[in-house]
Order: structure tokens, then C-alpha cells, then sequence
């Protein structure tokens, strides 16, 4: 992972989100902890229909950007194609999402949800939305700034814009 810069830290300093290193070990125990809790709730109902979280993944990213390439899928989703086709393949055949040739290269293969999928991805995500929410209630603006600022500095500096280009495309 990049290193943020000095204003970033700065940034995050003020928000009271980088007090000093001894805290880095903590975060990374919290991180651990969060990332346990946020996803258990979909693993369980993933688990319903033989699923992983990769074609949690991949749902919600194909119902967040309907249309959208597999080359731009694996883009974000950092697999193998191999990977990807595999996890594709099963949720074309149970009905979640569909493949559409593109209107100008017939090569490409696009990506949408089927309402099956949308209902899929609006029952993994119910469960995230509330931990979520119930985290948030407790921040004011500036605290939640700080946090989406905080968790904005995890991802890797070069996709950093393409994760918040793609979190701010589409408000359900």
C-alpha cells in the first residue's frame, strides 16, 4: 500500500483517525473484527444457494453498474478470468445475471442483473446497510467524513479514484 501524504495525515490526524503508530495495531485488530461481522450476514444467505463471497462480489458490482464490461469487472475485481468465468457461469445458469453482446464490438460481453439478481443483491445488502447505518448514527458529519476519508486511504492510491468514481455512481 502507497503512503499517504503528509496532508492526508494531517487530515486524518484532525479527524482524531491517526493519533500515533502504537493505534495501528488496534485498527488492524478492528479491521479484522468489522470485516468478520460486515460480511457474515450475506455469507449465510449466500450459503442458501451453494454461493461465495466472489459471486457476492460480483452481484454487487454488476447491480451497481449495469452494463457493465467483464474486462471492466475484473478491472475492479482483481481475479483471474479464469476465476471470474467460473463464478459468471453459475450465476448466468441460476438466472442472476445476464450477458448481452455490446452494440458496437460484439466481442464484448456486458453484465446485468436479472430481477432475480436485484433481489439477491438487495437481500445481501440489507443487512450490510443496517451495520452500516447503526456505525454512522453515532458520528456527526465531520466524524463521518473522517471515516470515508480513512477508509478512502486502504485502497491502493492508483485505484483510490476508480473506488470512488464507482461508490458514487449509482445512489440506491
Amino acid at each position: 500500500m502507497s503512503e499517504i501524504s503528509k496532508s492526508d495525515a494531517d487530515q486524518l490526524r484532525e479527524a482524531g483517525l491517526a493519533e500515533s503508530s502504537a493505534d495501528e495495531t488496534v485498527f488492524i485488530e478492528l479491521l479484522f473484527f468489522a470485516y468478520r461481522d460486515f460480511v457474515s450476514d450475506p455469507d449465510a444467505l449466500l450459503q442458501e444457494y451453494g454461493f461465495g463471497r466472489a459471486h457476492h462480489r460480483v452481484v454487487h458490482f454488476v447491480a451497481r453498474n449495469p452494463g457493465i464490461s467483464v474486462a471492466e469487472l475484473l478491472d475492479i475485481l482483481q481475479i483471474t478470468k479464469q476465476s471470474l468465468a467460473r463464478v459468471l457461469k453459475q450465476l448466468v445458469e441460476t438466472g442472476f445475471v445476464q450477458q448481452q453482446q455490446g452494440a458496437q464490438d460484439r466481442r464484448q460481453r456486458l453484465l446485468f442483473t436479472t430481477e432475480k439478481g436485484e433481489a439477491l443483491f438487495d437481500k445481501l445488502r440489507e443487512p450490510q446497510s443496517r451495520r452500516i447505518k447503526n456505525a454512522l448514527s453515532g458520528l456527526d458529519a465531520r466524524d463521518r467524513a473522517g471515516a470515508e476519508r480513512f477508509l478512502s486511504y486502504l485502497i491502493n492510491e492508483d485505484e483510490r479514484s476508480m473506488a470512488l468514481r464507482l461508490s458514487n455512481a449509482v445512489d440506491r
